[in-house]
């Protein structure tokens, strides 16, 4: 087994300390290298990837929606049917074949970044973004989900509090973090998100 991943230098936007910041807008800019959004479920992880994507002129890329296309199967049909081994062992097989292409916005599933050998291929192939949202928010966006199959339990909400529990020690070794706050449209969460990867030379002026 890897030893963990010591957290690099960490750059983590927090707009509870100035609820009035707004970073300025980043405009006309271009991805140079991959970035990766991890975070639990609910946290915005596909919404705030597809407007990233769409800033940058950039393709899009989601491990879920990789897997479910090339089994024809949804991810909860895929947990009921084969296990969450054998799912986790597909979702690093789409990661690795996703990083090896040209730079991309990678939306992962809430527990790709558990795994140690994931860690290892995103740290060093992508900057990696946790979108750090807290568990009451989570709740109010996955509690009418039904398509969350480590949701699917007696009590969802401790299964959510549980897996938030476990996740967020992990989640906090990525490199880079930015707050989700709740009043926060999509637009506005991907703009501090822009700025992030700015500082971390993910992106960079058209025209450089």
């Amino acid at each position: 087994m890897r030893d963990e991943i010591a957290p690099v230098t960490e750059e983590f936007f927090d707009p509870m300390s100035d609820p009035d910041a707004k970073p300025q807008k980043i405009r006309a800019m271009r991805l140079v290298r991959s970035v990766v959004l991890v975070g639990m479920m609910g946290a915005g992880k596909t919404a705030v990837g597809r407007v990233l994507a769409q800033h940058l002129d950039a393709p899009m890329r989601d491990s879920d929606a990789e897997i479910e296309a090339s089994s024809q199967l949804s991810i909860a049909e895929i947990f009921a049917r084969y296990g969450e081994p054998f799912f986790r062992e597909k979702e690093s097989a789409v990661i690795a074949r996703l990083l090896a292409g040209p730079p991309c916005i990678l939306s992962t599933g809430g527990g790709a970044w558990m795994s140690p050998e994931n860690r290892a291929r995103l740290s060093t192939g992508a900057v990696v973004v946790w979108l750090q949202a807290d568990l009451d928010l989570l709740w109010q966006r996955v509690r009418h989900k039904t398509t969350r199959p480590l949701l699917r339990t007696a009590d969802p909400y401790a299964s959510l509090a549980a897996l938030y529990a476990q996740r967020a020690p992990i989640y906090a070794l990525a490199p880079h973090h930015v707050a989700v706050v709740p009043e926060w449209s999509v637009e506005e969460t991907t703009e501090h998100v822009l700025a992030v990867l700015s500082a971390a030379g993910a992106i960079e002026e058209v025209g450089k």
